[in-house]
Formats: C-alpha cells, structure tokens, sequence
C-alpha cells in the first residue's frame, strides 16, 4: 500500500476570526451568547383562535394552521370540532434561507378530500420588528382573518411574529425550517439539549463473618463464600479459611452505586460442593437508601443481617427464615471521586459528597460554531449526506448541539458554560452523524457515526482570553489515520479568584480518601468500568437518547487497549523528552574537545569560581532556570493543544499493524492456540504500554514547567525559582545541606501520609497526552 505524503498543515490547528457577539456596538446580544455568531431568524408564535366558522357540511370545523415562508411550510396540529382552539407553538424560518418577502398565516379545516381555506394574515417582512435579549418577549395580539381577495371574514387569530436570533428563549423548542424534512417523530432526536449524569458513589461491603449456617450436605466441611449482586455487577469473597458452620473473611467488595438508589444490593451465602457447582445457603436483600454515608475513613458500625432461603412446597417457591445470619459493615462512600472516564482526560476531581466540595474557581464557555469541509457519512436518494450534531461533556454536564440536516459545513453557533472546580481538568468535545432522523428507534440498530473529537485542558488557557480556532477532526481507520473535516469553536476560561486557582497547584489531585484509604489498581479499573456503563446506560434512557456509542467514545472506553502504534509513539515520547539530556552530554563533550575555544574558557572560569564559592552553586542554577523561563515565555504556546498525528504516528502506522489495533479483543484470527498466546500478549503489552506512557508523562510534566503549557503553573515555578535564588544566595550553603539533609532523613511520625506540596504541583502540571491521538 502507498503511504501518502504527510501535510502537517491538514491536521494543525487554525486561528480563525469568527464575528462574535453579534453587529455593531449597541446591538450586542447578551453575554450568555457573545461566543457564537449571530444567526437571524423569523419567529412567529401561533397562540390561539376564536370564533372559527364551520367550513364542514356537519357544521363542525377541525382547525388546524400552517404557516408558509417561500418555499418553507410548517403546520400545528388539528383540533376536532374546536371554534376556538389553543395551539400555542412557535416556528423559526433562518433568515439565511428566506426567499419570500411576506410570510402567510393560513387558518385551515381538515378534511379528509381537501382541507377548505377558513381565513389568513399576512406580514410584510420589512415591518417585522426586532428582538433584542433580554427585552422582554413579543406580546402576541388578535388579528382579524381575511379572504384571498383582503376581504375580513369571520374569527380571529392571536399571533405575534418577530426578528430575532437563537439567544431568543423560543429558539431550542420552535419549529425549524432547517428540518422541514424531518418527519415528526423524528424532530426529539435533532434538537439541542443538556443532560446530567447521574450521582455517583462508591459502596463498600466489608464481609466479615457468618453463623449458624445450615449446609445441605452435612458429611463434608462447607466452602462457603459470600456472592454479592448490584445490578449486572456481580463480586464474591474468597472461600473462608476456616470450613466450619460460622466462616470468617473479613473481605471488602467495591461496587459503583448511581443515585436514585433504585438497585437492591443482592448477598447470597453459598457452598462450593463441586467445580462449577454451588448450594445458596441463604441470601439476604438490601436496600441502598438506608445504607450509611460516610465522608472520611472513621470505622462505622456492623450489622447482622437474617439470611432467608427459597425452597419450593407444592411447586410453589417459599422463603424460609431460619437462625443462619451474616455479619457485614456497609456504607456509601462519600469521599472518593469515582471515575468514570480516562484519569489523563478527567473532566472532574471532586469527591461525590457535596459538604466536600470546595467553592468553584471560574466559568468555562464553550461556543460551538461551525465545522466545515466534513464529508458525506452515509448515502440518502443516492447522494452522500451528513446531518451532523457535536457533544461536548465536562463534569456531570453534557451537552448536545441541535443536528444540522443535510449540510457539509453546519452552523451551530450554541453557547454553554460550566463552572470549573479544577483548572487541570478537561473538556471534550465530539462531532457526530445523526442516523436516527426516521423516527429514533424504527431505524434498525442504526448507530451514531463517529465524526471526530477535540480535547482542551483547562490549564493549557488563559484567563479571560477568547481562543477561536478551527480544530481538525481526526480519526484512525483500519485503513489508516483519515481527517473529516474542522470544527469552530470559541473557548474562554474566566477565573474568578487567581489566588485560589494558584493555591489549588498545591492541593492533592484527587480528594483526600484516594491517598489515606486507597484502591488497588485492579480495583480503580474494574470500578471505572461499571461506572461507564451506569453512565451509558443512564444517558440512553434520556429523552433524546444519548447513545452507548457516543458516551462510550467521549469516556475513552477502549483507551487501555493494545496498540503496537500507541507503544512506538510513546516510547518516542520517552526518547523526545531525555533528547535534550542526550544534547547536553553531547555539547559537554564538545566543552571538553575544545570544540569553541571561547565557551572553554568561560567554562572553565565559571567551573574555579564555583569550587572556590561553592555556596553560589545552587542560587546560580535557580538564576539560569528563572531566565530560561523568562526567555521562552516569548514562544510559549498561543493555541490550545489538538489531535497530533505526527506524535501518534498515526501517519507512519503499517497496514498490518493497524490491522492489529482495530482486531478483536478476543482476536479473530485463527487457529485457537494463536488466538490465545495473541490475547495474553496484547494484555501484557497493553500493561507496557502504559507504564511507558506515564513515564513518559512524567518526563513531559518536567518539560511542562517552563514551556509555559500552563500559564499560571510556569509563573508560579518561575517565581518560585527566583525567591529560592535569592533566598539561597543570602543562607550559608552549608546551613542549607544540613537542613535539606535534616529533612530528607526526618522521622516517620513526622510525615504525612498527604503528597506534599511540591508532588501535588508536579501532579497537576500538563502532559503531552492531551495531544495523542
């Protein structure tokens, strides 16, 4: 296969300068709406009518109206047998689609032949008045019906119509001209919307002990372990050590909880009789809405709990209460952030009890514009089409562009905000194909096509600055990496207290239980897992659905996967960040060969003074970092971080590789045996492969602190650097080697089990993982 020519200027990143907020000064809209572009559109509110003349033979009328812009028509609702019917809807024709000069407002009868005309108003567009948020809305007034001919007949039609943009609050429930050929059912699945997770929160079962246990086979010792169900997640303890009637474990089980608490906690007490047979003992149900909360890692009370036993008595099942009891110690755990997506892409820090929370930070406004040059997702008449709609998650809120039907460059122009609790956290944005217009679930298992995803990390931003920027949409292909378009977007993080932001560097990543009472790798994986799938199926049960497909791709589903690529490209993250190691051995070595005669020298002089002066070793290096700092903050970065195919290499991936990375997990390629030793060492390469990342993370964290990635970050090193040179050049060298000395080798009971300040500011610092693709 013939590997095209990389253009790096296909997938960077392009500044863009889009009219935001609106025309001139004084016709500004709100500032809920000043990073999108004004869209004009032609609302008219359809209230009611009254004294309708029956048209019918019956002398019954079924009034209906429809409303008629050029070549755009939409209708309301008939009523049976109603002279005076309310309808109270509001069509929205877009002004870029206008062609007609008056828009007709026709009242109708239905009929089963042909519908009879009862009476119409019409309005020149030249005398529609203007709306401008936040003046009040337009009061609807009656107007008298007229014949073709402008004679007034009887009955009258409240309306009012009016210019106005998508701020106006009419704009996410109207009517649009847009999606005239969106048949009704299908109009819930195009409109924009915002969609909350469910509360999250981490239950914790502490199986201790069990009594009075009636085995039913009583010539052997039991092995009894405790199973326990929540929903589809389903634990068991290890069979107790101790094969007797009262069992012991003393064994914790995790489980993710999502509030409302409608899931009962299921406890079975079974006894393993043979391989791949068991007896239930008893079994006991608990309702999660009285199980304890706690914040903090104090001990709370146990509890014993009655275990029952279903046998069936004349075909019929019965429960049995017998002595047979369980000990366990259960609470909903507060404390912890429980994760439910990527913890390099989190988008939330905070711990899921809200007395916790600490007082937001700043305001994130995202616009959602354009996209422009996307291509066609599917075939509709025999032509390629797209009706595509973004997502964009941060925190517990998500959000959905309304779809844009049939457009290869869509205009959005949505404006949402969140509030920001941490600035090392991201948000997500993704662009889809909506392939549920036909009526949402008639359309055969259709799945939402991926369209792309872009990735901002908070602290990458200003503050208080406006970042317009087309983004490319990149995805990888069995067939390689392919670009399908760009999306707009105008970005602005608005910190209301610098001081707590700067403060917050200090503060542990996530909250203190993750540090003081913390979960096992396996566990934190397994947990993220149920959460996904609690969130997925929470947000396809909305109305619009959010589909599995769409939460799976935003929360990185997939990201721990094997991929022979992801490997290559983060080892070369590794070899990109000691390269600058690398140079410096190499130009010291220059040093030594004389290479530059003059650089000698200086080396040299400044090698004897600091052996005569030792004490000016450290201030001097401190003094060398401040003005590196300083210095590079002339090329600091001017645009958020973007999809990176050259740092993925994305580019360069073989065929067969590729291959490898869209196979199966299990693999599908035969024989069994392959299949097998394939599958244990993609598991094991995929475990390489992140430990390779987070090194390279690290490394990358290192580099981080003077690129000026995070503004406020380097600042704060920066400054940090020149306060400890001038501190350092003033205290004694000696002083300074016996207290560091002092510090390092200092008791344990004078350590906290907290990260200290300056791990919990390298925690927070960016890596280049926002940039992988």
């Amino acid at each position: 296969m013939m590997q095209r020519p990389f253009r790096p200027e296909e997938y960077s990143l392009k500044e863009t300068s889009p009219h935001l907020g609106g025309a001139a000064s004084g016709d500004k809209l709100t500032t809920t709406y000043d990073l999108v572009e004004q869209m004009q559109y032609l609302y008219v509110r359809v209230g009611k009518a009254k004294e309708l003349p029956s048209k019918d033979i019956t002398g019954s009328c079924d009034p209906y109206v429809e409303v008629k812009l050029g070549n755009y028509k939409g209708t309301t609702r008939h009523f049976e047998k109603n002279t005076n019917p309310e309808w109270n809807q509001v069509f929205a024709f877009s002004k870029e689609r206008i062609q007609s000069s008056v828009v007709e407002i026709t009242v109708k009868d239905k009929d089963l032949v042909k519908d009879d005309f009862i009476g119409r108003v019409l309005f020149d567009l030249n005398e529609v008045p203007k709306r401008v948020p936040p003046d009040s809305p337009l009061a609807p007034q009656w107007y008298r019906l007229e014949e073709r001919n402008g004679h007034k007949v009887k009955g009258e039609l409240m309306l009012a119509v009016w210019m106005g943009t998508q701020a106006d609050e009419a704009f996410p429930e109207a009517w649009h001209s847009d999606a005239a050929s969106v048949p009704g059912d299908g109009l819930a699945s195009i409109r924009s919307k915002v969609y909350l997770t469910p509360k999250l929160w981490y239950l914790r079962v502490n199986v201790i002990e069990a009594q009075d246990l009636i085995p039913n086979d009583r010539t052997r010792f039991p092995e009894v372990y405790v199973k326990a169900m929540l929903g589809n997640q389903a634990l068991r303890t290890r069979p107790s050590p101790s094969r007797t009637l009262n069992p012991m474990w003393n064994e914790d089980l995790m489980f993710v909880a999502a509030e409302p608490f409608e899931e009962h906690l299921i406890l079975s007490v079974e006894d393993r009789i043979a391989p791949g047979k068991d007896d239930v003992l008893g079994r006991t149900v608990i309702s999660l809405q009285h199980v304890p909360r706690r914040l903090d890692h104090k001990l709370l009370n146990s509890q014993w709990y009655n275990l029952a036993k279903h046998v069936i008595v004349d075909g019929e099942q019965k429960e049995t209460k017998f002595s047979s009891r369980v000990h366990l110690r259960i609470c909903l755990e507060g404390g912890y952030h429980v994760l439910d997506e990527s913890t390099h892409y989190s988008s939330d820090l905070r711990p899921t009890a809200k007395p916790l929370w600490k007082h937001s930070i700043g305001i994130l406004e995202l616009g959602i514009l354009t996209a422009q040059g996307l291509l066609p997702m599917k075939t509709k008449d025999g032509r390629g089409t797209t009706d595509a709609y973004c997502v964009a998650k941060y925190g517990q809120k998500w959000v959905r562009t309304r779809t844009i039907i049939d457009s290869f460059t869509p205009k959005w122009n949505e404006q949402y905000t969140w509030e920001v609790y941490d600035p090392c956290t991201v948000i997500t944005i993704g662009v889809f194909d909506n392939c549920h217009l036909n009526g949402g679930e008639k359309a055969n298992g259709a799945r939402d096509t991926r369209i792309g995803k872009v990735r901002i990390r908070l602290s990458t931003l200003e503050t208080d600055r406006v970042y317009t920027h087309a983004y490319p949409l990149i995805v990888l292909t069995p067939a390689g990496v392919k670009k399908m378009g760009e999306v707009q977007l105008a970005v602005r993080f608005t910190c209301s207290s610098l001081l707590n932001m700067m403060h917050l560097y200090s503060q542990p990543l996530l909250p203190k239980m993750h540090y003081v009472h913390p979960l096992s790798v396996i566990q934190v994986d397994n947990l993220r897992r149920q959460a996904t799938n609690i969130v997925s199926t929470r947000l396809s049960r909305a109305e619009p659905p959010l589909r599995k497909e769409i939460v799976e791709y935003m929360l990185d589903v997939d990201s721990h996967m094997w991929s022979m690529r992801k490997s290559k490209a983060n080892f070369f993250r590794i070899m990109g960040v000691l390269s600058p190691l690398i140079a410096v051995a190499k130009w010291f070595d220059q040093i030594c060969h004389w290479r530059n005669p003059l650089t000698t020298i200086l080396i040299h002089i400044l090698f004897v003074i600091l052996v005569l002066y030792p004490e000016l070793i450290l201030p001097t290096i401190f003094l060398y970092l401040f003005l590196i700092g300083v210095w590079y903050y002339r090329w600091r970065p001017r645009q958020p971080p973007h999809m990176d195919t050259r740092l993925s290499h994305a580019e360069s991936a073989h065929p067969d590789e590729l291959d490898e990375e869209f196979d199966t997990f299990p693999t599908s390629r035969p024989p069994d045996i392959v299949r097998m030793r394939y599958d244990r060492l993609r598991s094991v390469a995929g475990r390489i492969q992140t430990v390779v990342g987070d090194l390279a993370t690290q490394g990358e964290r290192l580099q981080s602190l003077l690129s000026w990635r995070d503004p406020r970050a380097t600042a704060l090193f920066v400054t940090l650097c020149f306060v400890a040179a001038i501190v350092l050049y003033v205290t004694p060298f000696r002083v300074v080697v016996f207290l560091a000395g002092l510090y390092t080798l200092r008791h344990p009971r004078f350590r906290h089990r907290m990260p200290s300040v300056p791990l919990n500011f390298f925690r927070r610092l960016p890596a280049r993982t926002d940039s992988m693709l």
